[in-house]
């Protein structure tokens, strides 16, 4: 099936069209500029008598401005978002001894995250008892770590046990 180019097209304008208002909305110019109108409109008031059509002015502008600036901002979010998840994601899969239970960790549900965080929290309580701090565990490697822990630890009970 062929890509319909006129939705790439309308896409990519918009895409471009996007990052360069994001940018320009988030300079300094823009801000100076922003500034300028806001005074402006403040001592034209006395010109206009203080009219609603003078309040009008300001209201409207900047409720139009504010509403299409959340879609503009929130579209610059999610690709942001996306871009550092794909390079943690990654970091986390070239890494040897990263867990990859963390690859795509963003598209779990609010519970799986939090039996993740449970696993962390075990990571942290297996880590105090380490004499090295600079050592790293991931989460499959420090439960393997604690259970042959207990394994040697239950054998060298039992061989005590024989002795006495």
């Amino acid at each position: 099936m062929k890509p319909n180019t006129n939705t790439q097209n309308t896409s990519s304008f918009f895409e471009t069209f996007a990052n360069k208002v994001n940018k320009a909305a988030g300079s300094t110019v823009a801000f100076i500029g922003a500034f300028l109108i806001v005074i402006v409109w403040a001592v034209s008031g006395p010109f206009f008598h203080y009219s609603e059509n003078w309040q009008l002015v300001i209201n409207t502008g900047t409720t139009i401005i504010t509403f299409l600036m959340v879609f503009l901002i929130q579209k610059s979010q999610n690709k942001d978002s996306l871009a550092i998840q794909l390079k943690l994601n990654e970091l986390v899969a070239a890494h040897e001894f990263a867990s990859n239970r963390l690859v795509n960790v963003e598209n779990m549900t609010e519970d799986e995250l939090k039996v993740i965080q449970k696993y962390y929290s075990k990571l942290s309580e297996f880590t105090k008892s380490e004499e090295n701090l600079q050592q790293s565990h991931s989460i499959d490697e420090a439960e393997e770590i604690h259970e042959l822990k207990k394994d040697i630890e239950e054998d060298v009970k039992k061989n005590l046990r024989k002795k006495n």
